[in-house]
């Protein structure tokens, strides 16, 4: 069973910057699309970014474009979300999330897409 490990949430006051990482169990999890959605108290998990297999295709939603940038390091086996210029409303449980097809050419942005989940990691952004 392939595990996601998130890790890196914590406090920071508004303006600053948070890198989260997640590492996975298992040296297959490179042939697969990785993700990061976050969910905040009494709302739905949103999407916030994703990258493929190879790294070549990227895609962010309309809430962090500009200010957040994932990556995946050279062996594709860990994922990075480098989140800069933080706001109040970024605050929430951040989730990595690995596709559920091997080797998909797009970087999908649809929650459904994606079937082996972190236990995810608290970011607040607060003064």
């Amino acid at each position: 069973q392939v595990l996601l490990v998130e890790s890196g949430g914590r406090l920071v006051q508004p303006g600053g910057s948070l890198r989260l990482s997640c590492a996975a169990s298992q040296d297959n999890f490179r042939n697969y699309g990785l993700a990061w959605f976050r969910q905040a108290p009494g709302k739905e998990r949103e999407f916030v970014a994703a990258i493929t297999w190879t790294g070549a295709r990227i895609d962010y939603g309309d809430a962090v474009r500009g200010r957040f940038t994932i990556s995946r390091d050279y062996g594709r086996v860990s994922v990075h979300l480098q989140m800069n210029n933080l706001k109040p409303e970024d605050t929430a449980v951040y989730y990595c999330a690995a596709d559920r097809r091997p080797q998909r050419m797009a970087a999908t942005t649809m929650i459904e897409e994606y079937d082996i989940w972190g236990q995810g990691t608290q970011v607040t952004v607060s003064s």
